[in-house]
């Protein structure tokens, strides 16, 4: 006669039923949305903790310890695969307070690592002993998820225990054979061996990232060097590799750090982090052509489909980026955007004699970022520049490959966006004399001010691109537009009326007034330099002067200068003005500055060796 089921053996059915259903479907080989696989993770965690309810709805059994113990495993971890950690925390601390009912011990403490210890000790070498190893293995992702490193810090030798023990396969072992021949054991819902090893290798990477931060280079590198021939993922094991290639380069060992890094992409081909890294070496110690190189391989890494590995079986259920949520790890993994990438590419080739190649960057990074315009998507970031000043960027690109069409062209598109929306007048204030104004009247100045400079940028490049093309009636128009546009902007100082800006004032208002001065600058050299041109030397003489006057700095305006005096006849003071140019030492580098910022390299050009043969000839001591 067929004996009726035990509720146990129900029980047990019923869980491992639930448990080979999550495993088909995960096993299927359908890609999930994560919403469909958010509901499926609802659904199972719903199940499991409705059989826990039957299973404790009864006074505790020795007899159903095990089963009740897998159940709660199961249900804990669906909770904490959907980040729902203080319920899945609460539920293992009813679970093992339940314990104590079934062996006869007393109660256990309040505090989260002396309960457990209560707890194995409780167990000793009983057959329980393994179920709650596996329930402060849960306990211990729940910490590792919430970046309660010191209290897996003060359980580190209870938790390296249960990692050998565990992980030493005994049980597992046992379990595995079990269920190939009987149904009568309660299954997990996840490997267990693979959770012990995902935790230990995690809890190295997070621990050693807190090293990292902490600057405990030498001790976090220790660490992270055993934890790289653990058990794991690639992607878990490149990071062993980069946070100790990190290490090393805190500790002033960048050809290690390579190392480091060329190992953490060999192991995953995808650890961009380590890419942008060894770009950062090659930057810090002038190695421009490794640099380019590099940032070119990691714009092309970051346009990719973002792979997703293939992990072993039996942990899709806890992702190990949920398991590392710390601060200091996210920072070091941190990576700016594609297209800020190739910003940076398309900058550092045109700075570098690479002009074509950049001029290509700079066209594919507007192309990309009006394709992203279309769709909504925010084109810009932290770390990019404003639409107008990247256009400002390609067309001085542009010019530079001798394409003046082209740069004229997007200047015409900046000019017809903007111009309409200009300020009449501009008044810059002293900080002082802005604390008092709301942040959106402070803010709508800045705006103009911006939509300001940003015209005149466009009109002081349409003029070097008359320059270039010889062009030099229509070479005064657009620099005198430039002029008159940039002379609306006033300066106030505390008590007193706003006047037109000056080149000392320029350390007092900071960015904005250092750029509107260096583009007065250059737009009254660039008309001067084209006044001369067509023989208009008194009148190029007056730019060209208030030129240096705007920007001392300027050695076109100081060299053209030098020769309008000397055409008219005043040598001497043409050879002091030379003199001055070439001793004047600018207190910045010209690469820091804005590309169309810079002087232009095309149009009529001075040779410094003729000048200084003029020199010579005239008085041989003057060269002395």
């Amino acid at each position: 006669m067929h004996q009726p089921l035990s509720l146990s053996d129900k029980w047990i059915q019923e869980n491992n039923a639930l448990v080979n259903k999550w495993e088909e479907q995960e096993g299927g080989g359908d890609t999930l949305t994560r919403n469909q696989n958010h509901t499926r993770l609802i659904w199972c965690s719903s199940e499991f903790h409705k059989l826990l309810r039957k299973i404790q709805g009864i006074p505790p059994i020795a007899d159903h310890t095990q089963l009740e113990l897998t159940v709660v495993f199961n249900a804990c971890l669906c909770l904490i695969a959907q980040s729902q950690f203080l319920e899945a925390e609460s539920l293992l601390t009813q679970a093992t307070e339940r314990v104590p009912q079934m062996t006869e011990d007393g109660p256990f403490a309040s505090d989260p690592p002396v309960f457990w210890k209560i707890a194995l000790k409780s167990v000793g070498n009983t057959a329980l002993n393994p179920c709650v190893m596996y329930l402060l293995c849960l306990q211990w992702a729940i910490w590792l998820a919430t970046c309660k490193l010191q209290t897996i810090q003060e359980l580190q030798n209870e938790l390296l225990s249960v990692f050998e023990t565990l992980s030493s396969g005994v049980w597992d072992e046992e379990r595995s054979a079990s269920r190939r021949m009987s149904s009568d054991i309660p299954l997990p819902v996840m490997d267990q061996r693979r959770l012990i090893e995902l935790l230990q290798i995690c809890t190295f990477i997070a621990q050693g990232a807190e090293r990292l931060s902490e600057g405990r280079s030498s001790e976090a590198l220790a660490g992270l060097q055993s934890a790289s021939s653990l058990p794991a993922p690639r992607t878990l094991i490149s990071y062993t590799h980069f946070l100790s290639g990190s290490c090393l380069a805190h500790m002033n060992r960048p050809q290690m750090a390579l190392q480091c890094y060329r190992m953490a992409l060999e192991t995953d081909s995808q650890c961009v982090c380590a890419l942008y890294q060894s770009m950062l070496i090659y930057r810090q110690h002038g190695n421009t052509q490794a640099e380019i190189q590099a940032l070119r391989l990691l714009h092309s890494t970051l346009m990719l489909p973002s792979a997703t590995e293939a992990s072993p079986a039996g942990t899709h259920l806890l992702p190990s980026s949920l398991l590392l949520q710390s601060q200091s790890l996210s920072s070091l993994l941190s990576v700016p955007s594609a297209l800020s990438v190739l910003h940076s590419l398309a900058l550092k080739c045109v700075l570098h004699e690479r002009v074509a190649e950049g001029v290509e960057y700079y066209l594919d990074l507007l192309a990309a970022l009006h394709t992203e315009d279309q769709h909504g998507v925010h084109a810009g970031g932290p770390s990019l520049p404003k639409l107008p000043e990247l256009y400002l960027q390609a067309g001085a690109a542009l010019l530079m490959a001798r394409r003046p069409a082209d740069c004229m062209a997007l200047c015409d598109e900046i000019i017809t966006t903007t111009l309409e929306l200009l300020p009449k007048k501009v008044v810059l204030k002293e900080p002082e004399e802005c604390e008092g104004e709301t942040r959106a009247a402070c803010a709508e100045v800045e705006d103009g001010v911006w939509m300001l400079l940003w015209v005149g940028a466009a009109y002081l490049l349409q003029g070097h691109c008359h320059t270039h093309l010889r062009d030099w009636e229509q070479a005064v128009t657009t620099y005198t537009r430039c002029i008159n546009l940039l002379v609306k902007v006033r300066f106030k100082k505390r008590g007193c009326q706003p006047q037109i800006p000056s080149a000392d004032m320029v350390g007092m208002q900071g960015t904005n007034l250092c750029i509107l001065q260096r583009l007065k600058g250059l737009s009254l050299a660039g008309r001067g330099i084209s006044f001369t041109q067509t023989d208009q030397l008194r009148e190029g003489l007056r730019d060209l002067q208030l030129s240096i006057q705007a920007l001392p700095e300027g050695k076109c305006a100081g060299l053209w200068c030098g020769e309008v005096l000397w055409r008219l006849g005043r040598k001497r003071e043409a050879v002091a003005c030379w003199e001055k140019t070439w001793s004047f030492t600018p207190h910045f580098s010209v690469q820091s500055l804005s590309l169309y910022l810079q002087e232009p390299q095309s149009g009529p050009l001075l040779d410094s060796t003729e000048l200084r043969c003029r020199i010579e000839e005239l008085c041989p001591t003057l060269s002395g």
